[in-house]
């Protein structure tokens, strides 16, 4: 029987799986499942469905794709040993609902966000997350405020990481001291050793991965990403955390080349969020990449306001010019026609 909990805790590659869209902004099945095969085949461990790449406005009443959409993946996961990851957002009720759909569907856990409840205290949060908890495993989710999330202090992830149904935290605030917060948070609430650390800062991967903390006594460090960025180029990354995995169990040091590429990475994270106009186009960067490989057929996202920005396709191309060994063209362009079949 497959042990999702100790895979998540090795560290994997989990992509957050992107919308797939037509242009009257209906959901594209065959393409849907087409991404889906995509990750699955690069090697990813598992997959996200139903969080902020995916479209948060999937729950709207008038859109209603939220558990067609997790049915889908799931369908595409459907007897591999891969984690299956399941955002669940909005009000206690709004989230206890979500996470009876992705259990019932065979998600082993919920990436909560807390972003409905952005003037909560503490208290409230930790029972929100109590609640949710009894239904489904807790992967913790702190979401950049750029991007709808909220700040949540150290308090909070240390009473949160004491939560029993917490099995993860994505940490993805883009802001190196409330990285540290998370951190500390797991470390004093005495469960680091049950808790695996995902980083989900995209302007930061590789340096996330490379590094490791000593925090009152207990060692930490990030046993994987659960990524915006790792839903394009995904056969790369699975290839940069292999590496990362086999230099930790020799007792290497990262060397200049290690360095090197976590600036290019981070350089290609900022076309592909549109980091120099607040992350407006960051779900539109991503689609644009896979529309360039074939795998989506355009763009186009829920909100018809949301697209690239201007001069984002430009700098796009001066990343794919400066950096193609970041790509993985070659390999979807050789399985793109089975995966959309």
């Amino acid at each position: 029987m497959f042990d999702w909990r100790q895979a998540l805790n090795r560290g994997l590659v989990i992509p957050a799986h992107p919308l797939a869209l037509t242009a009257q902004r209906k959901l594209d099945e065959r393409r849907q499942r087409a991404l889906s095969r995509y990750y699955l085949d690069a090697g990813a461990g598992g997959l996200a469905v139903g969080v902020h790449t995916t479209q948060f406005q999937i729950r709207d009443p008038r859109v209603g794709l939220f558990r067609e959409v997790l049915s889908l993946a799931a369908g595409a996961m459907q007897g591999l040993n891969v984690v299956r990851v399941a955002g669940i957002c909005g009000s206690t009720p709004q989230a206890v609902a979500e996470a009876q759909t992705a259990r019932d569907l065979g998600y082993h856990a919920g990436l909560l966000s807390l972003a409905a409840l952005a003037q909560a205290p503490v208290a409230e949060l930790v029972e929100h997350a109590r609640v949710v908890g009894e239904v489904i495993p807790l992967i913790g989710f702190y979401l950049q405020p750029a991007v709808g999330g909220r700040r949540l202090p150290l308090e909070f992830w240390r009473e949160f990481a004491a939560l029993e149904s917490v099995v993860a935290i994505k940490i993805a605030p883009f802001h190196r001291y409330q990285t540290l917060d998370v951190l500390r948070g797991v470390a004093e609430s005495g469960r680091a050793s049950e808790i695996a650390l995902y980083t989900g800062n995209d302007d930061h991967i590789v340096l996330d991965l490379l590094s490791h903390w000593n925090l009152d006594g207990q060692p930490l460090r990030f046993a994987g990403g659960l990524l915006g960025h790792w839903s394009v180029w995904t056969l790369r990354a699975v290839e940069m955390l292999g590496r990362v995995h086999a230099l930790r169990e020799a007792g290497g040091c990262a060397g200049p080349d290690w360095f090197a590429l976590a600036e290019q990475t981070t350089e290609a994270n900022a076309a592909l969020f549109d980091a120099s106009n607040a992350f407006a186009g960051c779900i539109a960067g991503l689609h644009e990449v896979l529309r360039r490989q074939g795998l989506l057929e355009g763009i186009w996202c829920l909100d018809p306001e949301e697209g690239l920005s201007p001069g984002q396709a430009a700098e796009l191309d001066r990343i794919a010019r400066l950096y193609p060994h970041l790509a993985d063209d070659e390999f979807v362009a050789r399985n793109r026609d089975r995966w959309l079949t």
